[in-house]
């Protein structure tokens, strides 16, 4: 549905007599519209805020995907550079979720520290074994591994449900 925006100088140019004439006020350009529409609240640009915080979450949960897809004992089938990866842009989203204050907010940070914890103590236990270990790496290990980055990928795919729930609930 269409809806004319207009400008107190658009207004102010309106006369009964000039428009019993015809004349009309000059055009109102888009960023007069864009004002308008911040100060309604109908504002229907992208919130660069809200891009950044949902790819955050998308990607720690893809990468955490990543790391954990594989024979759970098979270590060639689970990169440590891709567990590194998971662990830094988890980190990343933890600190994006401070912010918000609400009871979502608060459900969003703590899947975060959930996964945060757990992808952390998969990278302890990997360290173990590969500079601790006697035995190095072995499949009891790597399944060990595997299994905490599972319970991290679980917390993710929380947070991203949430954030889809939240995301349709918006008033359009």
């Amino acid at each position: 549905m269409w809806r004319a925006t207009f400008t107190s100088e658009a207004v102010a140019q309106c006369r009964p007599t000039s428009i019993i004439a015809g004349e009309y006020p000059a055009r109102l350009d888009s960023n007069d519209n864009r004002r308008a529409a911040e100060r309604s609240g109908d504002d229907k640009d992208m919130n660069l805020e809200k891009v950044i915080f949902g790819f955050f979450i998308v990607l720690a949960a893809t990468l955490n995907f990543g790391f954990f897809v594989g024979d759970i004992d098979d270590p060639s089938h689970h990169d440590i550079y891709e567990l590194f990866a998971a662990i830094v842009v988890s980190l990343i989203a933890t600190v994006l979720k401070f912010g918000d204050r609400t009871q979502i907010g608060a459900v969003h940070l703590a899947t975060s520290l959930v996964a945060d914890l757990q992808l952390i103590a998969a990278a302890m236990v990997w360290g173990y074994a590969a500079h601790v270990s006697a035995g190095g790496v072995t499949p009891e290990m790597v399944a060990r591994v595997v299994s905490l980055s599972g319970g991290a990928l679980f917390a993710n795919v929380v947070s991203v449900a949430i954030l889809i729930a939240e995301t349709i609930m918006q008033r359009r």
